[in-house]
């Protein structure tokens, strides 16, 4: 057994690896995507993505209507950088409904299959970015698990399934060759056919990819029964809008505000970007923090069933030294009616 002062000398150098380490991740955060970091036994790993963090938006978490007793939760956690952070237990997790502390009785940082769909604007305005589009998909399916399903549906005037559930994404990929951009947007429609289709979905966790470069000009859906509809539904949003800086119509001027508050009340992310050469890179983030988030689970104590919604709130119990790591958990559920 080593004595006090050479535990004293351990504890210094674990300090010191752990700050270089830090120090070494500011520098290489946007180069590099498959580094981690020390990992000592208060310490989290961080997983790097190449990103830029100025891309990467804020979100609140996942929605769930249930009559079961167990409550499951998605966390993501991430750092200042918002590079994501593996290798929590659950100790470092305070889970509370409302204003009252959970025990989280069940908790998993496995990589468990997803069902996953993809959502693509091929509108006449996505010409010119069908290239970056292909390269996205390609990067998002390079994260996946290979037991994931997918699904594609691909929208302009209306909205088309292109592919049916598949665990083979190269099907994605080929049916993306012919695709040709043209019409209008029915972006609306395309995410309620989405919703829809997951209901055939074989796994529990669920999510959408939405990639789009516009608002909604051209669907039968109005805003208030897609926001509604996907607040409801047991599926997570994410969505990557590129957006020019000068649009000529209202419709696009309102497409990031659109996607935002669609995909965050969902426990998704919204991204905004106006470069579209940074399109793969946010895809493949998106497909990393799907593989890497953790799921804890609670049982409400006299739960009623009056259809209602449940706030929920997740926080980090950690050492002060990394107190600046933050939860990304859902929001809340809807209690089961009677």
């Amino acid at each position: 057994m080593p004595g006090p002062r050479e535990v004293d000398v351990l504890h210094v150098l674990l300090r010191a690896i752990v700050f270089l380490s830090l120090i070494e991740a500011a520098v290489f955060a946007q180069t590099t995507l498959n580094d981690v970091h020390v990992n000592p036994r208060d310490v989290a790993e961080v997983v790097k993505t190449d990103a830029s963090p100025g891309l990467l938006g804020k979100s609140s978490l996942h929605v769930i209507r249930t009559d079961v007793k167990l409550v499951l939760i998605p966390v993501s956690v991430t750092d200042p950088m918002e590079r994501l952070v593996t290798g929590l237990a659950a100790e470092n997790f305070q889970l509370y409904e409302g204003k009252k502390p959970q025990e989280i009785r069940h908790f998993s940082s496995e990589d468990v299959p997803i069902s996953i769909g993809i959502i693509l604007d091929a509108s006449g305005s996505m010409a010119d970015k069908m290239v970056r589009v292909r390269e996205a998909v390609n990067q998002f399916c390079q994260e996946a698990n290979p037991q994931d399903e997918f699904f594609m549906i691909v929208f302009s005037d209306q909205p088309r399934l292109a592919n049916d559930f598949t665990t083979r994404p190269e099907d994605l990929e080929k049916e993306l060759l012919f695709t040709q951009p043209q019409g209008k947007t029915s972006l609306l429609d395309a995410i309620y056919m989405g919703l829809h289709q997951m209901r055939n979905a074989k796994y529990g966790k669920r999510a959408l990819l939405i990639i789009s470069d516009g608002g909604d000009n051209h669907s039968r859906y109005g805003e208030r029964e897609i926001k509604s509809a996907a607040k409801e539904s047991d599926v997570m949003i994410y969505a990557i809008g590129t957006f020019d800086r000068s649009v000529p119509t209202l419709e696009e001027s309102r497409g990031p505000a659109l996607l935002a508050e669609i995909a965050e009340p969902t426990g998704g992310r919204a991204y905004s970007l106006e470069n579209t050469s940074e399109l793969p890179a946010v895809a493949r983030h998106i497909g990393k923090e799907l593989r890497t988030q953790y799921v804890l689970g609670y049982r409400p104590e006299d739960l009623p069933k009056d259809g209602k919604w449940r706030k929920i709130q997740v926080k980090l119990r950690m050492p002060k030294q990394w107190s600046f790591l933050r939860a990304h958990a859902k929001a809340g559920y809807f209690a089961a009616a009677q």
